[in-house]
């Protein structure tokens, strides 16, 4: 008889630590397990924030700068290349940083559609921000002009190409188009989980 009712005990006990599971699977609900990132992760994050929000003012401003006087607007085009390359290679250390550690848990939970929309949103982001200087240096590679980094020459390795020059003109504008309207989708989603105060954000918060 006691190993009966201890038996229908432990069931009792297994039983109500599912449901919740079941509950929150039946309404659509994924877990935000191993979401949570670290300082590094952080840091990096808002180092290219800062960065995008400059080359994109930046970008939007110089299309219009004078010719003349000569070098004004290419001193201004080769500092938007250097500022170019160093979001792409910082890209490329937050990737890297990615695959190599992985996030904390921090057990919160959202609507499975929320969760692919983010996850598409993150995706595109990042697409965005390696074609962008990829194209930027490629289309200034096949330009005769020298490619700058802080006012140093670096090698160059195409030929002249006025084709290639305008396809690599053509794919960096759409992807800073693109980059623009991916920004502002990313921001509503920040803006929907700070009113829904459902802890998404804290994820990202600067931590002392």
């Amino acid at each position: 008889m006691t190993t009966h009712l201890d038996t229908s005990s432990r069931t009792a006990e297994t039983d109500r630590d599912v449901q919740p599971h079941s509950l929150a699977t039946d309404l659509g609900e994924i877990s935000m397990a191993k979401r949570s990132y670290g300082r590094v992760a952080i840091g990096l994050h808002w180092l290219l924030v800062l960065a995008v929000f400059y080359q994109l003012a930046l970008g939007l401003w110089m299309i219009d700068l004078p010719k003349v006087p000569v070098g004004l607007r290419a001193g201004w085009f080769n500092w938007h290349k250097s500022i170019g390359l160093v979001i792409g290679l910082l890209m490329c250390l937050r990737l890297a940083w990615r695959v190599t550690h992985a996030l904390q848990d921090d057990g919160l939970k959202m609507p499975r559609w929320q969760h692919l929309v983010s996850k598409l949103n993150h995706f595109c982001l990042y697409l965005t921000l390696l074609l962008m200087p990829l194209s930027g240096f490629l289309g200034s590679n096949f330009t005769p002009y020298p490619v700058k980094f802080f006012g140093w020459v670096l090698p160059r390795f195409l030929d002249p190409s006025p084709e290639l020059k305008a396809l690599c003109s053509l794919v960096h504008e759409f992807t800073s188009y693109t980059l623009i309207a991916l920004i502002v989708l990313h921001l509503l989603g920040a803006l929907w989980h700070g009113v829904k105060r459902d802890g998404v954000l804290s994820r990202m918060a600067i931590k002392s």
